[in-house]
């Protein structure tokens, strides 16, 4: 049935949203910790840098912190489910994430480096929480009727801190030094901390019925793989996360070789393409009301894989930034969909479980693209890599169409 929406309506949805108790906190404190995140690969990097001048280590400490998440990211959805007690897992990830913070603040050039990559191991371990773990308390904190909105200011949240968490910690190491970058990072992961304290409504979503942590975990990645929706879109967003990952090198080269602009100019590409998938996720909500989200996704995927073919004929660094914002469009509706199947067809007892296992994925997979785009962009070229990520959309849609088909 087509939507009656109008954009006054739409508008009034939004009022209504914000006027849901505790829903500005728990965005709030879902955005810092996010935006601290994004933060992260930034300011650390830079600081190690500075006072080592190691590449290596700048390198070991970003994989330390992202790469436990394939592993931990199943167990903490399963706890959150089993135990009910979702506020405090979520404050003991933001206290592990501060601390680690200060401490590679304080230690980075005066410990040993092996020292470093533990500490960073150990606020990785908690990772997929501020991902994966908020997103999946969305149905406690407001009413169904108001789902699709929250979902689409979900994907704001996202765009938010892929745009502020870099150019945040690229001003404060240009004014204040990478330390300081640092130590704001900590301060971000202290102000969610504090926003959870006494958010008992994080605790009010069902609770699994099972004997252990390891059965919920098993629960819960059954439903993942036997449930259609839940496998073609989350296998598919995976695919087309690897070709994000490439788009990590191929923009700093792409810069260079094609816009006559500096490698920094590839944070500028990075911010247009969060800002299209903002306006798409926020003009296009209606959307939901009109189409299955699985299809969202699986066609949303294709066209921004279709939009991203005319990247490589940019001459100049502003034609860039439209083609990268036009076409980025198309991923705010997918990404905003992607959460409504998973309210729709994951069971209330296993959104925890199924949300953070789905981040994890997410985290690996563009882990993964990252770790293959420097030979990638030295084989085919940065515009090469570009039109290879498309190719990886056209192949995530491809994919989670068949598995939904075939199921």
């Amino acid at each position: 049935m087509a939507s009656t929406d109008t954009p006054f309506s739409t508008e009034r949805g939004f009022r209504q949203l914000a006027s849901e108790p505790s829903y500005l906190r728990f965005l709030g404190a879902a955005t810092f910790a996010r935006v601290a995140d994004e933060m992260f690969s930034v300011g650390v990097v830079l600081l190690a840098l500075q006072r080592t001048g190691s590449a290596a280590l700048a390198g070991l400490l970003v994989a330390a912190i992202t790469l436990p998440s394939l592993v931990t990211a199943p167990l903490l959805g399963a706890w959150l489910d089993l135990r009910g007690r979702r506020k405090a897992l979520m404050m003991l990830d933001q206290a592990i994430a501060s601390a680690a913070l200060v401490a590679i603040a304080l230690l980075v050039g005066r410990a040993p480096d092996a020292l470093l990559v533990a500490i960073a191991f150990a606020a990785g371990l908690t990772w997929p929480l501020s991902f994966g773990g908020f997103t999946s308390l969305i149905p406690a904190i407001v009413s169904d009727e108001l789902l699709p909105r929250a979902n689409a200011v979900e994907a704001t949240s996202f765009n938010v801190a892929l745009i502020a968490g870099p150019l945040l910690a690229g001003a404060i190491a240009g004014i204040a030094g990478p330390e300081a970058t640092v130590l704001t990072e900590a301060g971000l992961t202290l102000a969610t901390l504090l926003l959870l304290v006494g958010f008992d409504t994080l605790d009010s979503a069902p609770v699994r019925e099972a004997g252990s942590l390891m059965q919920v975990v098993r629960h819960g990645l059954r439903a993942l793989v036997e449930v259609p929706q839940l496998f073609g879109t989350s296998v598919a967003g995976a695919l087309n996360l690897v070709g994000a990952g490439f788009l990590t090198v191929a923009f700093p080269y792409f810069c260079v070789e094609h816009l006559d602009a500096s490698r920094n100019a590839s944070g500028a590409l990075w911010a247009a393409f969060a800002f299209g998938s903002t306006v798409g996720a926020l003009v296009l909500v209606r959307l939901g009301r009109r189409f299955a989200p699985h299809r969202i996704v699986l066609v949303s995927m294709l066209v921004f894989g279709v939009l991203m073919l005319p990247w490589p004929l940019a001459e100049s660094l502003p034609v860039a930034l439209v083609l990268v914002a036009v076409a980025s469009v198309a991923d705010g509706p997918g990404l905003a969909a992607t959460f409504a199947v998973r309210q729709d067809w994951a069971p209330r007892d296993l959104q925890g479980q199924i949300f953070t296992t789905a981040a994890g994925l997410k985290v690996g997979a563009f882990a993964l693209g990252a770790a293959v785009a420097g030979p990638l962009v030295t084989g085919i070229g940065s515009s090469g890599a570009i039109i290879a990520s498309a190719g990886t959309s056209f192949v995530g849609a491809a994919v989670g169409w068949l598995l939904m088909r075939c199921a």
